[in-house]
């Protein structure tokens, strides 16, 4: 092996703090250092604190001859524990991986970061770019032999104080919940809220839209009509903006505070490092304060409107197809009509008689859609057809009033008494209200532009699948619960108008809802032959009542009216 000599040229000026910086080959004499500063509150006292670093650091850097100040970085009232969510900290990054930036002080490791990968991420990431981080309460430089090892010591241990100090924040949250404190509340619609004492008092010109919302509803309409019924009547939202949609009048329809409640605690957060926050569905205690501030709308309206919401969401199965249908209540036969050959229910249209004048009739949504190949014997039939013979229907009523009325009163009597499933659909409310609320709060957010489009329809599908489950429960425990104290009392008025012998000459829907389970349309005579306009009104009480032609007796009526 041949021997090599090699010879040694010994460095004669050693780069600054072991990593200083070269530019077009041209060297740095003096290194461009940067601090970094951060406090975690609001506070009067922790702002001077802040303001005390900002000085502090500028005199320290201008007094080094070897240093030049290439900024100060800093968060006010910003959390350590999310680095993503520190904007003066990610310019800070930015700059030193444009190579503006060749050191970086900072007080310590927790006004660094408080999680311990965010901290070892970016120490490391600033190590590749020749960077060091000075800790100054740890003396430690991020470029030292044991540097690391320091640091991933005193990060676990400065992460270990924030989950300790969540956790002690947590439990004096709870303290307060149980003490009937309102924790965690700004506002909402209707009422004003006063962080002096935590109180609520209604504000009486929202309240008005709010009652409008809610008389609305349970006269049939839905959220969305409700909501553009808001817009074109230029009322504004809790923010002073002209901005409504279904999920935010379906919010203030299912809040519980509208009834003069308050449920604490529907929300929970993950961990004090991520800080996500979770819908809480039995992982946490909840708080529930009755009559804890003065109500907008009473409890049976408020009821009302959920029985109302409940049965809108519930989907039922057709036997004959498997398909599933949604319950609407916008108008009086909105899916009462079923039809008596496929099992479909029948849809609201509208058809042109003049011109100028339109009739509303009910067809069946399968031949609608399908064609009238897949349900051929239905026909269309007009509204005032069927209005017609629900009359002729309570007339017969009166020949044996005592039996069918004592029956139906009877029967919503018990279901009014019913005490055990009025439990469970309370506790199903609270559930429904938790969606609803984390619902309503990622419209906000992407109403404010902070979700995208697709985000937010991803979750908004993830949270209808699950309002979906729960409704569901909820609407067959209200199959026969949620008959308002007015219906007994128009009952009671039925009962009175029969006793008299007195003939209802027009169609009135709360007699007509109260009386009647549904309506099949179409059907057979004796002799097996299809009869589309045969309607049979299926009462409450287990019984029929059958009109075999609504259309010959409507039209014999009709001239009858005519020729008198």
């Amino acid at each position: 092996m041949r021997n090599t000599q090699v010879e040694i040229l010994q460095a004669t000026k050693p780069l600054p703090n072991g990593r200083g910086r070269r530019r077009a080959g041209v060297q740095i004499d003096r290194i461009r250092v940067a601090a970094y500063c951060r406090v975690s509150t609001d506070g009067d006292e922790q702002l001077g604190s802040f303001a005390s670093q900002k000085a502090y650091y500028e005199d320290k850097i201008r007094e080094n001859p070897q240093w030049a100040l290439a900024g100060i970085f800093a968060d006010e009232a910003i959390t350590g524990t999310k680095a993503d969510k520190r904007p003066g900290f990610q310019e800070m990054i930015q700059r030193c991986m444009n190579g503006e930036i060749d050191m970086i002080l900072t007080k310590s490791i927790s006004r660094f970061a408080r999680n311990t990968l965010d901290t070892l991420n970016y120490v490391r990431m600033l190590t590749n770019q020749r960077i060091p981080i000075i800790f100054e309460k740890e003396n430690i430089n991020t470029m030292d032999m044991n540097g690391e090892l320091l640091l991933t010591i005193m990060s676990s241990l400065a992460q270990q104080e924030v989950e300790s100090l969540s956790g002690n924040v947590k439990m004096g949250v709870k303290m307060k919940m149980k003490r009937g404190e309102l924790v965690g509340f700004n506002g909402c619609f209707g009422y004003d809220y006063h962080p002096e004492d935590k109180s609520l008092t209604v504000n009486e010109k929202e309240a008005e839209i709010v009652r409008f919302m809610y008389d609305m509803y349970i006269q049939g309409y839905g959220s969305t009509t409700i909501a553009k019924r808001l817009t074109e009547m230029e009322i504004k939202n809790k923010r002073g903006v002209v901005r409504w949609d279904g999920g935010s009048v379906m919010g203030i329809l299912t809040n519980e505070k509208y009834k003069g409640d308050i449920l604490q605690g529907k929300t929970f957060t993950l961990d004090p490092i991520s800080k996500r926050r979770l819908d809480n569905r039995g992982e946490e205690e909840q708080y529930y304060i009755r009559d804890h501030h003065e109500p907008i709308v009473s409890r049976e309206i408020w009821d009302r409107v959920a029985a109302i919401h409940s049965e809108r969401v519930k989907t039922k199965v057709i036997p004959t197809t498997g398909n599933r249908e949604r319950y609407t209540r916008q108008f009086a036969f909105s899916s009462m009509l079923e039809c008596g050959y496929c099992g479909h229910k029948l849809s609201r249209r509208t058809r042109h008689q003049t011109t100028v004048t339109k009739k509303p009739v009910w067809q069946c949504m399968n031949a609608t859609k399908n064609g009238i190949e897949s349900c051929p014997h239905c026909k269309a039939i007009d509204e005032v057809i069927i209005e017609g013979a629900f009359l002729e229907a309570f007339r017969l009523l009166t020949d044996n009033f005592d039996d069918v009325l004592d029956s139906v009163l009877h029967t919503i009597e018990e279901v009014l008494n019913d005490d055990t499933e009025l439990k469970r659909v309370k506790q199903l409310e609270k559930e429904i209200n938790n969606v609803e609320s984390r619902k309503s709060r990622l419209t906000d957010l992407l109403i404010d532009g902070k979700i995208e489009q697709q985000a937010y329809e991803e979750k908004n599908n993830s949270f209808l699948r699950k309002l979906h489950k729960l409704t569901e429960e909820k609407a067959y425990l209200e199959e026969n619960i949620g008959q308002q104290k007015n219906v007994s009392k128009r009952m009671a008025q039925l009962r009175k108008t029969l006793e008299n012998e007195e003939t209802m000459d027009e169609f009135d829907r709360v007699v007509f809802e109260s009386i009647v389970e549904k309506v099949i349309v179409g059907g057979y005579d004796e002799d097996g032959n299809p009869t589309p306009y045969k309607l049979t009104f299926i009462l409450k009480c287990d019984q029929n009542l059958n009109i075999m032609d609504a259309k010959a007796d409507y039209k014999a009526n009709h001239k009858k009216e005519r020729v008198s």
